[in-house]
């Protein structure tokens, strides 16, 4: 579809930006849903988030925003009003402008991964999962694990502070369903998922050893680029099953072509 003066604005705002799958997805949904738009990657450094985020608001003919590492949480900061779920999560990774101005935000990011391991027909009801990473990604898909009937949340993050945000928010709606992990993953781990930026670069070191795993657990990762990180290269290697990514945004597709009314 051809970019003209009535073509409105999407952005994803991230940093880094460079691995940012969703233009490559929501620009073909946008041409096939007939709508006269594009979503343009914006690289936003976190001490300048406020003054992006505030530009690109008064940007009359800017619809709607997404949301990637690290400012999930703090772009709660700049919606008028939050979903459930965002309310919940104290994060989002979607923003839509209503008729009145005032921005709407919500959360996918736990859907889309829960969505993403159903369509692969993955099992985790009853068992625990392991979590590395506690900012707003890990606190989506925990809650969305939970909500789906996973039976506990066992998370691990450098950060205390990060820990506490996500115990504190879960434990609220799941008393049991969260634990601080200190030690090996417990036997009835069903699934270890990544939802840290440990990946994202060749250099990074994994966020887990996947030797440290009860057999046939599923390693999974929320890092879209590269497809197949250093994390699932070892999984794979040791010959447990793995899940990459891409699968937590493409199962977000439909979700999005609802909250910003695409098509209608």
């Amino acid at each position: 579809m051809a970019i003209s003066g009535r073509t409105r604005l999407y952005a994803v705002l991230g940093d880094p930006i460079a691995q940012a799958q969703a233009p490559s997805l929501l620009n073909p949904l946008f041409e096939r849903s007939g709508v006269d738009a594009v979503l343009v990657p914006v690289h936003a450094p976190p001490d300048r988030l406020d003054e992006v985020v505030a530009g690109l608001k008064a940007t009359a003919n800017l619809d709607g925003l997404l949301v990637t590492v690290p400012h999930k949480l703090a772009m709660c900061g700049h919606a008028d009003e939050l979903s459930d779920a965002a309310a919940l999560l104290g994060s989002t990774n979607a923003l839509r402008r209503e008729a009145d101005g005032r921005w709407y935000a919500d959360n996918f990011d736990g859907h889309g991964f829960v969505r993403g391991l159903a369509a692969e027909d993955r099992q985790w009801t009853g068992r625990a999962v392991a979590l590395a990473g506690a900012g707003g990604a890990g606190l989506a898909v925990a809650a969305a694990l939970l909500a789906a009937g996973a039976a506990r949340i066992d998370v691990r993050d450098p950060d205390p502070g990060r820990l506490s945000h996500l115990v504190a928010r879960l434990t609220s709606r799941w008393p049991d369903g969260v634990a601080i992990a200190s030690g090996p993953p417990e036997p009835d781990t069903a699934i270890a998922v990544n939802a840290t930026p440990l990946g994202l670069r060749p250099e990074d070191p994994l966020p887990f050893d996947p030797a440290d795993l009860p057999p046939a657990t599923l390693v999974a990762d929320i890092i879209m680029h590269p497809a197949e990180t250093r994390l699932l290269r070892t999984a794979a290697a040791l010959g447990l099953p793995t899940h990459p990514g891409i699968h937590m945004l493409t199962h977000q597709l439909p979700l999005y072509q609802d909250f910003f009314r695409l098509g209608r």
